[in-house]
């Protein structure tokens, strides 16, 4: 385990949705289905309704997972992180929707999702059936997958045991416990003296050092958010305070349980997987700062490592232009 699992801190205030576009998902296999299926309407920070449509599947222990699908083009599953937090605070992803049909996934126990009676099946190696059940809902022989933060432990444990369902692969700013590699509190400290000269930075950078020291309380965590985000701005703000509540701690508890990942085991596999695969890294990033996230892509045969400049853990708010040209180039 990482010496500190640093994520936003969430706060209560009024959650802006993330726009998303109507779209056509595969249509429902059964009537029990079909109802389960519908329109929601949601509104922006400009006050504009929006639309989008939610789908479900049956994962393998039977409990309803839902999906939401934005754009056009060939489908992108997108595994969101936080540990169990829903799909909802990636969006429209900057834009990618406007080149691949996103698929944003609802894990178990979170957003429009059932939360299923076995809470071990939280555990993030059981999560892999998930994933597996709908890319067959879904009809798909093989998967594009894109994963964010702590998703992409999901996501590289998919790769590692169904190697040959996946064609290709996105790690976007990357947790690394899947594979044991340690995120140190002094490289964090490293990459957050690169805001120094930031109007936030002094008490942002005090909590900081008590967090790594062990000594910081969840009262004072949210001091640090601005580290998150390559400015913090309005919209950055926006994004993070929508998601509050979005988070499903008790299966994020369960998520990273003892047993539940072995890193030489996926190390192993992660050599013969043979798929292209991006590793994106804010420069800014203090989760996985882009020392760690470079180490991570070497275990991997076929990939392509980016720092986007002036990012933070959420480079397509900082920079949609940019990570949508990259990412769209890396899955064409």
């Amino acid at each position: 385990m990482t010496p500190l699992a640093l994520v936003p801190a969430r706060r209560a205030n009024s959650r802006t949705l993330m726009r998303r576009k109507v779209f056509r998902p595969k249509q429902p296999d059964t009537a029990e289905e079909s109802r389960t299926c519908g329109i929601l309407c949601c509104f922006d920070e400009d006050g504009a309704d929006k639309v989008f449509v939610m789908s479900t599947f049956s994962a393998y222990d039977g409990t309803k997972l839902a999906y939401h699908v934005s754009g056009e083009g060939l489908p992108l599953v997108c595994l969101p992180g936080g540990p169990m937090q829903d799909s909802d605070y990636l969006g429209e992803l900057g834009g990618l929707s406007a080149h691949r049909q996103l698929v944003l996934v609802d894990p178990r126990g979170t957003g429009l999702s059932a939360i299923p009676q076995d809470t071990s099946s939280y555990r993030c190696d059981r999560l892999v059936d998930d994933v597996e059940a709908l890319r067959e809902h879904l009809g798909l022989d093989r998967l594009d997958l894109l994963a964010h933060s702590a998703g992409t432990n999901l996501a590289v444990l998919y790769a590692s045991r169904h190697p040959e369902r996946v064609r290709r692969l996105a790690l976007i700013t990357p947790s690394t416990r899947a594979v044991g590699m340690e995120v140190t509190g002094e490289s964090r400290l490293e990459t957050a003296r690169l805001r120094k000269n930031e109007p936030w930075y002094g008490p942002a950078f005090e909590t900081l050092e008590a967090m790594v020291a062990g000594n910081a309380t969840e009262a004072t965590r949210e001091a640090i958010n601005p580290f998150f985000y390559g400015r913090w701005d309005a919209k950055a703000q926006t994004h993070q305070a929508a998601q509050d509540g979005r988070r499903n701690d008790d299966a994020a508890a369960l998520f990273g349980a003892e047993s539940v990942f072995n890193p030489d085991t996926t190390r192993t596999a992660l050599a013969t997987f043979t798929a292209p695969v991006l590793v994106l890294a804010g420069e800014f990033d203090l989760n996985t700062p882009p020392s760690a996230a470079a180490e991570l892509a070497t275990l991997f045969p076929n990939a392509t490592f980016v720092i986007q400049p002036e990012s933070g853990h959420f480079p397509w708010i900082d920079a949609a232009g940019p990570f949508v040209a990259t990412t769209a180039t890396f899955l064409d």
